[in-house]
């Protein structure tokens, strides 16, 4: 395989089919606030940009640790890593790693000037997870903790973070967005959990799908779509959330059937699902912002 150009190269180190996931939790916080009356395009911008940032960094560290420890080998069967296959050598990748964190900094001033003290705190509580979901002496994505790490910091954290800068408080229908936002995120991570399971448990990776089993992952990845739409009804149910929320549950259907895909999708087939899943929560957030906005 010829070796791709910088551009081709840059791009593929920030995994750009991961940036939805960073993006739309703020997207559904900004609509949420909208929906109560309450608009700051600044905020918006800037959080969606540290957001960006923040995912990119364990982006970019992710593709060193994983080949420092042994995860990312020839025999990888997902989309190509920039460190291990001879693109970018570990300096340059942790150079891009200090720009990127720079950046990330940055727009946690504007947000700390807004919002408080504890915003910028917890924008360096971010970056530290961030780093430890493989990096540290017990990477999270290394003991089965990442999938939880996933689902707060990408749904809970996010959503009622940039629902507050907005806002100044936190409704309790920004956290049950996080929630149905957080779910369809992590069950990006499952997927990748189910496809790269043979590999992982060589170099003791010990995701929950490596611990429990294939089985136990399909479940845990019914349980991400499906619950999300569980907790969407709930909150409408007892009417907690905007009621064109509704419009969610228009994925309803989607997500019934990309549960019966995992089932019959092993190794290398599972790349498709991935990205699909992905669009699948992006989807998910679109509908809610449309639907609490109109």
């Amino acid at each position: 395989m010829s070796r791709p150009t910088v551009w081709r190269i840059a791009w593929s180190a920030i995994r750009p089919q991961t940036l939805p996931a960073a993006l739309a939790p703020v997207i559904v916080g900004t609509s949420l606030a909208f929906a109560h009356g309450h608009q700051h395009l600044g905020v918006s911008l800037v959080a969606m940009t540290g957001a960006i940032l923040i995912q990119i960094f364990a982006n970019l560290y992710n593709d060193v640790a994983d080949f420092r420890r042994g995860a990312d080998t020839a025999a990888r069967i997902g989309p190509a890593r920039v460190t291990q296959k001879g693109w970018m050598t570990e300096k340059q990748v942790l150079k891009a790693c200090v720009f990127v964190v720079l950046g990330a900094l940055l727009t946690g001033v504007y947000l700390a000037w807004v919002g408080g003290w504890p915003i910028f705190v917890l924008g360096l509580v971010s970056l530290v997870f961030a780093y430890l979901y493989t990096g540290g002496p017990a990477p999270l994505a290394y003991t089965g903790l990442a999938d939880l790490f996933v689902l707060i910091f990408f749904g809970e954290v996010a959503v009622c973070t940039t629902y507050y800068l907005i806002v100044g408080s936190v409704h309790p229908a920004a956290w049950i967005l996080g929630l149905v936002v957080g779910l369809p995120t992590t069950a990006i991570l499952v997927v990748n959990n189910l496809r790269d399971h043979k590999t992982d448990a060589l170099v003791n990776k010990r995701t929950l799908v490596v611990r429990f089993g294939t089985t136990f992952g399909h479940i845990e990845y019914a349980l991400c779509l499906l619950g999300a739409q569980l907790a969407l009804a709930l909150g409408l149910g007892f009417s907690l959330l905007p009621s064109g929320a509704w419009v969610g549950l228009i994925a309803l259907p989607l997500a019934v059937w990309r549960v019966a895909q995992i089932r019959a999708c092993t190794g290398a087939a599972l790349n498709p699902l991935l990205g699909a899943t992905a669009r699948h929560g992006l989807l998910v957030s679109f509908l809610l912002s449309v639907g609490v906005m109109l």
